[in-house]
């Protein structure tokens, strides 16, 4: 699977459609036509017959089989700084099961003819801007029309996961050890987010072992725990508060009666921009069916009323009532500090003036204070960064569109170069001007 546990995932896990992968379903036209060239130029016993050969002295360009040209391609990234490599299991499926040849209509296999070094997803490779200096993923040595239409699948799938892991860990260390939940899956097709939620956990994994934490990943739907055997997580939606005629409390408290046990009860308190007022209803409200089930000796009915936390959603385009009235009027849009601070202090003290018990105070006390605030809408890491800086009393950070994000510094392209060929049995360089053949040590051989 990864880096973290040795094992490369094959596969039963992808299901490629590799029936038209094998027929350059999938790749750009001019790899197939170079494909077709080298083919033909095999069956007709072509051999190089140019007259400005780049060649090292001593080597003969006579008799060079060019069909047949056996290839060292090397994949890389240039996204600047550090890159959090996914996607490598699923290249290297790709050639297991689409390197090779259609004789008719059957098709040959030769990815056992192929010599593969890979590293590990969750490696870590980093770019200090000079495209002599890469630190590759891949490394493939073989027959290039064998495998040649492979490299736009290839690329796509590394590039795409890459970016999403690296922007996940980007984000993690903006929050400095606090959770982050992945919420992109609404802004690109549902056919990705299996692969997208795969990054996610591998950056999550990856961020553990460099920070000495402990976080879990928290997707939100199945899919994207599907390659890993995650499972998605979620709980009210605006939608459900509306069929509750805006009652947040209310739907909260159908939500905490008839959803299982282990589904954190997290009230989404935004919907009528009054963060603090609802935080407070909802709590209110939960905390009483708390404690009667617990007077009743209904212990894992009391269960279903632990209010985990609030989430914050307020929209960049108003401001809540709590901050409205004070502060930069562009400070003060969506979620903001002051807002953060208002609902943290609202929920800790507010349980001093409730109804209970004086037998209750000191568990009312700790129900509110237990209460965590989450907060999503807009989110990025310099965002994070400054709630951070500031000390707002976040406890989840809950990200979205961002972690797709692929402009400036986050594009995470990766190419692919030929730098190396074989000429009368030996390897020899052959890069284009710009490139040469790199190291990295975390290469291991696949094949």
């Amino acid at each position: 699977m990864s880096l973290f546990d040795g094992k490369r995932l094959d596969n039963r896990t992808f299901k490629l459609d590799i029936e038209r992968m094998r027929r350059g379903w999938y790749s750009d036209k001019y790899f197939i036509n170079i494909a077709n060239m080298l083919t033909q130029l095999a069956a007709e016993g072509y051999t190089y017959q140019g007259k400005h050969p780049h060649l090292p002295l001593g080597y003969s360009h006579k008799g060079i089989a060019v069909g047949d040209m056996e290839v060292e391609m090397q994949i890389f990234t240039r996204r600047p700084g550090v890159t959090v490599v996914v996607g490598v299991d699923k290249a290297l499926t790709m050639l297991r099961h689409c390197a090779g040849y259609w004789e008719g209509e059957r098709f040959v296999e030769t990815w056992d003819q192929l010599e593969v070094w890979a590293v590990h997803d969750g490696s870590l490779v980093r770019y200090e801007g000079d495209p002599l200096q890469v630190q590759p993923v891949m490394r493939i040595r073989g027959r290039y029309r064998d495998f040649a239409i492979l490299e736009t699948p290839i690329l796509g799938i590394l590039t795409r996961s890459s970016r999403v892991a690296t922007n996940v860990y980007e984000t993690l260390i903006a929050a400095r050890g606090k959770p982050v939940l992945f919420f992109p899956a609404r802004f690109d097709l549902h056919e990705v987010q299996a692969a997208d939620g795969y990054a996610y956990n591998i950056a999550v994994q990856r961020y553990n072992m460099d920070y000495a934490s402990t976080l879990g990943p928290f997707v939100s739907t199945d899919a994207q725990g599907d390659w890993w055997g995650g499972s998605g997580g979620g709980t009210v939606a605006h939608a459900a508060i509306a069929c509750f005629l805006g009652d947040t409390a209310e739907a909260m408290l159908a939500f905490a009666r008839l959803m299982p046990p282990h589904v954190p009860r997290i009230a989404l308190v935004d919907f009528n921009n009054d963060c603090v007022q609802d935080s407070l209803q909802v709590c209110r409200a939960m905390f009483q069916k708390y404690m009667e089930a617990l007077e009743s000796g209904d212990e894992e009915g009391a269960i279903r009323y632990r209010l985990y936390g609030v989430r914050l959603d307020t929209s960049g385009s108003v401001r809540d009532v709590s901050v409205a009235p004070l502060g930069d009027p562009e400070l003060d849009m969506g979620v903001n500090p002051r807002l953060v601070f208002n609902v943290r202090k609202a929920l800790d003290t507010d349980w001093e003036n409730w109804p209970v018990p004086a037998s209750w105070k000191d568990k009312a006390r700790e129900y509110c204070r237990r209460v965590k605030i989450v907060v999503s809408g807009g989110f990025t890491p310099e965002k994070i960064r400054r709630f951070e800086h500031l000390g707002v009393p976040v406890d989840v950070y809950a990200v979205g569109s961002w972690l797709f994000n692929n402009n400036g510094h986050t594009v995470t392209d990766y190419t692919a170069d030929v730098v190396r060929i074989k000429v009368h049995g030996q390897w020899v360089d052959m890069a284009k001007v710009g490139r040469r053949a790199c190291e990295n040590p975390d290469l291991q051989r696949v094949w």
